[in-house]
């Protein structure tokens, strides 16, 4: 019997964990390093905390710069979910800025990063994020 395109396996990946102590001290050309070798690999991080907008910004501009050059690489998904909303008192507010001051980042947020070739599609609301994924 001859197997059909359709009836192709579907690749495995991996969904990893990454507490922010692990990333808390290094810098952030470190970090966005750490972060790419892990989508290198087929894998779903998902990071406590998130991300200083900057390094969002350069993790997108590294990885745009790679598609095309870097064999099967086609990019990467991200996606960002914190229970800080816009409907928050100034106490609220206040209190949020300092908890991310003393612990060194957003602890409350969580930091979902994988590589396109896995990640369909991430739809997100303030409260939930949904991960569809490449077949």
């Amino acid at each position: 019997m001859a197997i059909k395109k359709s009836d192709k396996k579907i690749k495995g990946f991996a969904i990893q964990f990454m507490p922010y102590t692990e990333i808390k001290y290094l810098g952030s050309a470190e970090r966005i390093k750490k972060i790419l070798d892990i989508a290198f690999t087929n894998s779903i991080l998902i990071i406590q905390g998130r991300l200083r907008p900057e390094e969002e910004s350069r993790l997108i501009e590294d990885t745009m710069a790679m598609i095309g050059h870097v064999k099967n690489f086609k990019g990467i998904e991200l996606a960002v979910i914190s229970p800080h909303g816009n409907n928050q008192s100034p106490i609220e507010k206040f209190k949020n800025k300092l908890a991310t001051r003393l612990s060194g980042g957003d602890l409350g947020a969580v930091t979902i990063i994988g590589p396109a070739t896995v990640i369909k599609e991430i739809k997100q609301d303030p409260k939930k994020i949904e991960l569809f994924l490449n077949k």
